[in-house]
């Protein structure tokens, strides 16, 4: 039997923008993304869409994919709670880094009032319904007709383990080493491989993931996200002191590389990952 070099370690979906997610097996890969990844966000009173960024507690909120699109919500001290795909009706625009997105607000009064309640601000639940129209990628890096969810900038972030534990290495040789070691949860990829080099995917062009083939267009730029605990919310300095030192390309603090699918299928945790160009 062939003995793979890279292969599929985790598979990673959050249905709601910078809510925990789920580690499926395997997923159907659509053009715009994993199937059922960051369809949803939460939206501020003045329409921008509020992440980590803004609030950290909600790295602790947990939503479940379920049939048709809808979601299964949980949080620490509030009660489990199911949201349908809502209705076609009135688009509603969000703003998200300065740019309006068209939405469709949940029909789900009691979603609203559950999030709103949680993060201590008043928030609205929002579904993108259609990501081949609403969304496209950075003009400066896409190619005709590509589209992308409500995730940042790409449609999918691919990371390794082998840049993680290099990572780990410079950031207990670094001024906050008891900060370290950090998992990967921190950096929220879709698609962790197992077998290659450290910072290989810095320069993974286009790879095939099973039978899927995705261009790789740039590597990951990296916020104040990373700094924040997935398991208690709570924030320190790293990764982004030791990305300053040793992952700068010029104005950003690397850390993965952008996936956008050439192509749909299904990828599975174990599938073998090529690298083509």
């Amino acid at each position: 039997m062939a003995i793979m070099n890279m292969y599929v370690q985790a598979l990673h979906v959050h249905p709601v923008k910078s809510v925990a997610g789920t580690a499926p097996d395997e997923v159907d890969v659509e053009p715009w993304g994993l199937s059922g990844d960051r369809r949803w966000a939460l939206a501020g009173s003045d329409g921008v869409v509020i992440t980590q960024r803004e609030q950290p507690r909600m790295a602790l909120a947990q939503a479940r994919p379920l049939a048709g699109g809808a979601i299964a919500l949980s949080a620490p001290g509030m009660p489990d709670l199911v949201v349908e795909v809502p209705a076609p009706g009135l688009l509603e625009p969000v703003t998200l880094f300065g740019k309006k997105i068209d939405t469709v607000v949940a029909d789900a009064p009691a979603a609203h009032a559950w999030f709103s309640e949680y993060l201590g601000v008043p928030v609205r639940l929002v579904h993108l319904d259609d990501p081949a129209v609403r969304r496209p990628v950075n003009p400066e890096y896409a190619l005709p007709g590509e589209t992308v969810s409500l995730a940042d900038a790409y449609p999918l972030l691919v990371t390794t383990l082998a840049s993680l534990d290099a990572l780990n290495t410079l950031i207990a040789q670094g001024d906050h080493p008891q900060e370290g070691p950090l998992p990967m949860n921190r950096f929220r990829p879709n698609v962790v491989v197992a077998g290659a080099t450290a910072w290989a995917e810095d320069h993974w062009h286009r790879i095939a993931i099973g039978d899927v083939v995705f261009r790789g267009p740039k590597n990951c730029g990296r916020c104040v996200i990373t700094t924040t605990d997935q398991t208690t919310a709570e924030r320190g300095k790293e990764p982004l002191r030791t990305l300053g030192r040793h992952r700068r390309f010029g104005k950003s603090l690397a850390f993965g590389r952008a996936l956008i699918p050439t192509g749909t299928g299904t990828i599975r945790v174990g599938d073998e990952v090529r690298v083509l160009d």
